[in-house]
């Protein structure tokens, strides 16, 4: 798989000493530092935000990126301590494949539009960094519901393919970022959880047409609506 990042080599200083396919954490990583190695560890957790927020992508660990990392490490039972070290890297590379993306998600089920990402409302890279980033919210929201598979339906669109399915003319979908989801899973519980994990754009039962799946999203603002489900 082609990978989106670019290999950083661990340095003599590391302590983490695993290889990846994908990217290589060289050192730890703590509140005040800046630089590409934070930017990549805030795409792996935007999804431990917390109820109603978001972090920036910015490169900057700030005080949101520090309690995005301890909820993510304590998701997955680490030493919740606010660092990014060898114990979160190695997690880290335990859930990505080798092209970023998380390990129980794939571009290939996100965009079943065409094969390059065009067609939308922003470049086909933005499109496909933008579903990146969603995707590592979806999986943090599928550790919040206990592990157990999420189906998606819908990814990204192209505004020829947004049109075909009568999409909304403003639809997420044209950005790369959002995702209607189906399955197992009851609608309302994915709906009610989501709003933990980074989502500013989530319609369910009782908005609409979206009574037979849950959609997903990352608009500018907040847009929550499923009323059905007390959203």
């Amino acid at each position: 798989m082609a990978a989106v990042a670019s290999l950083v080599g661990v340095t003599a200083t590391s302590t983490a000493a695993q290889a990846d396919g994908c990217y290589n954490w060289g050192r730890n990583l703590s509140s005040g530092m800046t630089g590409e190695d934070v930017r990549q560890l805030q795409i792996r957790i935007s999804g431990y935000p917390g109820y109603g927020a978001t972090i920036a992508i910015d490169g900057a660990f700030g005080p949101a990126t520090r309690s995005a990392l301890i909820r993510f490490q304590q998701a997955y039972g680490l030493s919740a301590d606010g660092v990014a070290g060898p114990q979160t890297f190695n997690q880290l590379y335990a859930l990505q494949d080798d092209d970023c993306t998380p390990v129980n998600f794939s571009y290939a089920e996100w965009n079943r539009c065409n094969s390059d990402w065009s067609g939308g409302a922003v470049s086909a890279s933005s499109a496909r960094f933008n579903a990146l980033v969603s995707m590592w919210k979806l999986q943090a929201l599928r550790r919040a519901m206990g592990s157990a598979p999420i189906s998606i339906s819908s990814g990204f669109r192209s505004y020829s393919c947004n049109s075909a399915v009568g999409g909304a003319s403003n639809s997420r979908h044209l950005y790369g970022d959002g995702v209607d989801l189906v399955g197992s899973h009851s609608l309302c519980a994915m709906a009610q959880t989501a709003r933990n994990h980074g989502f500013t754009n989530i319609l369910g039962p009782g908005y609409p047409g979206h009574n037979d799946h849950t959609h997903l999203g990352n608009s500018p603002s907040r847009s929550w609506s499923a009323p059905s489900c007390g959203i």
